[in-house]
């Protein structure tokens, strides 16, 4: 494999010994060097689609949440119980009531979670199947005919418009823009 020749140098020391001496010399002849390849950035996206990095069946793991839906469920310790100055327990309760509270928030969303997201998930999936469903088979079909078979009256509605509205709110307009107000300070 051919490595380019713009590649960055980078000298490793393993080394524990502090002698001035041989510092000096391996800035002169470094022993052992580590040339990190750089990928042009054709060759990054050469076998790779956006069908492939995009896939309905593959969920990203890291991102979970990209357009931050349930913004108001990030709740740490702090946002729920807080103690005044006033009003203290002891450390270790608290380090404890710390530490259970967000123990027991992980383990049993993660044992609800199991319990319950793939009967929900299904559900949901089904019930937005039947919603998109109903929404492009007899929803918008029947907005679409009645824009048809209403045309005649938005032309009407058009026409009644330019000939008795919008003179009146012309000549409203022309009428209260002859007024100026000069504001004085006495």
């Amino acid at each position: 494999m051919l490595q380019p020749e713009d590649s960055e140098e980078v000298e490793i020391n393993l080394d524990e010994s502090n002698d001035s001496e041989e510092l000096d010399e391996r800035d002169h002849e470094p022993e052992s060097l580590w040339k990190a390849p750089s990928v042009p950035e054709e060759e990054e996206y050469i076998h790779t689609s956006t069908l492939v990095e995009i896939s309905d069946t593959k969920p990203l793991l890291n991102c979970r949440d990209p357009r931050n839906i349930n913004e108001c469920l990030k709740v740490s310790f702090e946002d729920v119980i807080a103690e005044p100055v006033s009003v203290r327990s002891g450390d270790r309760v608290w380090i404890w009531s710390n530490a259970l509270f967000e123990v027991s928030k992980v383990w049993i969303y993660r044992i609800v979670t199991v319990l319950l997201a793939v009967p929900v998930s299904v559900i949901s999936g089904l019930l937005f199947a039947i919603l998109s469903c109903f929404h492009i088979w007899m929803i918008r079909p029947c907005i679409e005919y009645l824009l048809i078979g209403t045309c005649w009256l938005q032309t009407l509605w058009s026409v009644l418009l330019d000939v008795i509205v919008r003179p009146f709110v012309t000549s409203a307009g022309r009428c209260c823009g002859g007024f100026s107000i000069h504001l004085a300070k006495e």
